[in-house]
C-alpha cells in the first residue's frame, strides 16, 4: 500500500492530474465503463442483497452519470483562476486564486449504497484533479468485487485504483499519509477515520448519520406527505443515511396519519421477489433490527423471515423519546411515530439531541416551517418531501456536527478535494517607502489612515 500510494503521489507531482483535458478524458472514459457493464453491475449488487435493475439505475447509476455529466460540463469554470479585489495596502498588484489539486485521496466508501456512496466521491476527486484510492465497503461482496474488477482493470494504479477487503486493509491504508480522506458511515467508525487522519494532518470529509426526523403538522396535505414519506422511508428498505428516521405527527392528524401510512405501505406491495425491496445486508444488521421491535407498540407490520433477511415494512405507533428505538439510527424499515401538541416542545427535543443529517417538515404553514428550519440545526433536508434534496447537486451534500464534517456534489464535490491558493501578483513599478524602517509619526499617521 505504501508503494500504491507512493506511486499515486508521483503522478501528482508529475503535473498531469492538473491538465483539465486529462481529467475530462478520465471522467468520459469512467462514464462509458460504467454505461457498458451495467448489466454486470446489476448483477453484483442483485446477489449482495436483491436490488433491482429499476432501483440500481435510478437510485445509483443515473446519479453518477449526472455527476459526471456535470463534472465535465463545468470542470473550466471551476477551475479558473478567480480574480479578487486588491486591498490599497498591496496597492498596485492583482489578487487572484488558483484551484489545485489537494492530491493522493482515499476514498472508504459505504455499503448501503455500494456504487453511488464509492464512485461519487471518486467523480469528483478525478473533477479535482486528484488521484483516488478507493476502498469500498467489503459487506457487499460482489459490488466490491465488480468495482476493483472494472477499474483495477481499466485504469492505471497510479491514478484510479480499489483496494478490497476489511478491516485490517482499512487499518494499513488509513496508518498511510493521504492528502485527502473522503469516508462515508457510521459514527463510531467515523471517529476512527478522524484519529487516523489527524495523525498526518490529513483534511477530511466525513458524511454520517443520525437520527434524522419528519414533521407531519396539522396542516399538511396528507395524501401527498404520506406518499412521499412512506416512498422515501421504506426505499432501499430502510438502509438509507437520510431516510426519516422517525416520525412526529401532530396528535390532531395522528389517527390520519397511521390510517393513510398503512394505505400507501399496502399499496406499495413491497416485496423482494418484485424487485421494489432490498434484503437488510446481513443477518447481524437482521438481528440487531429485530431486536428494535416493540411488539407492544406495533401498529403495521413487524413480520420477518430471517432465510431471507426480509423485514416487513413496519410501523411503530405511541413511540417516546425514552424508548429503546429512538437512542441510535434505525438504518432499517421501522417507523416510529411519536405524537405531539406543542411544537415548540418538540423541538426542544430534538435540538438536545446530537444534530441530524438531514430534517423533514410537511406543513403548508409558513411559521412552522420556519421555525423548524430555523431552531433545528442539522445537514440538509426538505419542505413537503423527504430525501430528494440529495438528487439536485447545486445543494451541498453533508452533515453537521455528530452527523458529518464538510459536504460535497457537484461545484461542492470539486471544493471537497481541491486546494484555493491564493496569489498576490505586485508590480514593480513603484513601491512606497511606508512600511520600511526607520518608522516616523508620518508614517504611523498614514499606515492608521490606509489599515483602520
Amino acid at each position: 500500500m505504501k508503494a500504491l500510494i507512493t506511486a499515486q503521489r508521483q503522478t501528482i507531482n508529475s503535473g498531469i492530474t492538473k491538465n483539465i483535458s486529462f481529467r475530462i478524458s478520465k471522467l468520459k472514459q469512467f462514464k462509458k465503463l460504467i454505461r457498458d457493464n451495467e448489466a454486470m453491475l446489476n448483477e453484483a449488487i442483485y446477489k449482495d442483497f436483491g436490488k433491482s435493475e429499476f432501483d440500481n439505475y435510478s437510485n445509483e447509476l443515473a446519479l453518477l452519470y449526472q455527476d459526471i455529466d456535470e463534472a465535465v460540463k463545468n470542470i473550466h469554470g471551476w477551475s479558473a483562476r478567480k480574480k479578487v479585489a486588491t486591498n490599497l495596502a498591496n496597492f498596485p498588484a492583482n489578487s487572484y486564486i488558483i484551484p489545485e489539486p489537494l492530491g493522493v485521496a482515499l476514498i472508504i466508501g459505504a455499503w448501503n449504497y455500494p456504487y453511488q456512496l464509492s464512485l461519487a466521491p471518486a467523480v469528483a476527486a478525478i473533477a479535482a484533479g486528484c488521484t483516488v484510492v478507493l476502498k469500498p465497503s467489503e459487506l457487499p461482496a460482489n459490488t466490491s468485487k465488480v468495482m476493483a474488477s472494472l477499474i483495477n482493470n481499466n485504469f492505471n494504479s497510479e491514478f484510479f485504483t480499489v483496494v478490497e477487503g476489511g478491516v485490517e486493509e482499512t487499518t494499513e491504508l488509513l496508518k498511510q499519509k493521504f492528502d485527502k480522506i473522503f469516508f462515508t458511515g457510521s459514527v463510531p467508525v467515523g471517529r476512527i477515520v478522524y484519529k487516523a487522519a489527524a495523525e498526518n494532518l490529513t483534511p477530511v470529509t466525513l458524511e454520517l448519520g443520525g437520527k434524522s426526523p419528519a414533521f407531519i403538522t396539522e396542516s399538511c396535505n396528507m395524501r401527498i406527505s404520506v406518499k412521499r414519506l412512506i416512498w422515501s422511508k421504506f426505499l432501499n428498505a430502510g438502509q438509507t443515511c437520510i431516510a426519516p428516521d422517525y416520525v412526529l405527527v401532530h396528535s390532531s392528524v395522528k389517527k390520519k396519519f397511521l390510517e393513510t401510512a398503512v394505505k400507501e405501505i399496502e399499496k406499495a406491495t413491497y416485496s423482494i421477489n418484485n424487485g421494489n425491496y432490498v434484503q437488510i445486508i446481513n443477518n447481524r444488521n437482521f438481528e440487531r433490527l429485530i431486536n428494535l421491535i416493540d411488539d407492544s407498540k406495533v401498529y403495521y407490520g413487524g413480520k420477518s423471515d430471517k432465510d431471507s433477511r426480509f423485514i416487513q415494512p413496519t410501523i411503530m405507533a405511541d413511540v417516546t423519546f425514552a424508548d429503546k428505538i429512538m437512542e441510535d439510527e434505525i438504518f432499517g424499515p421501522i417507523l416510529p411515530v411519536i405524537e405531539y401538541d406543542d411544537i415548540d416542545k418538540v423541538i426542544d427535543e430534538v435540538v438536545s439531541r446530537p444534530r441530524p443529517l438531514s430534517c423533514y417538515v410537511y406543513t403548508n404553514n409558513k411559521q412552522i416551517k420556519e421555525k423548524v428550519l430555523s431552531r433545528i440545526s442539522f445537514g440538509g433536508g426538505c419542505v413537503n418531501d423527504s430525501i430528494m434534496h440529495i438528487a439536485n447537486s447545486n445543494l451541498p451534500f453533508g452533515g453537521v456536527g455528530n452527523s458529518g464534517i464538510g459536504n460535497y456534489h457537484g461545484e461542492a464535490g470539486f471544493r471537497a478535494f481541491t486546494h484555493y491558493k491564493s496569489i498576490l501578483d505586485k508590480s514593480t513599478l513603484i513601491e512606497p517607502d511606508i512600511k520600511y524602517y526607520p518608522h516616523t509619526k508620518r508614517k504611523f499617521w498614514l499606515i492608521r489612515k490606509l489599515m483602520g
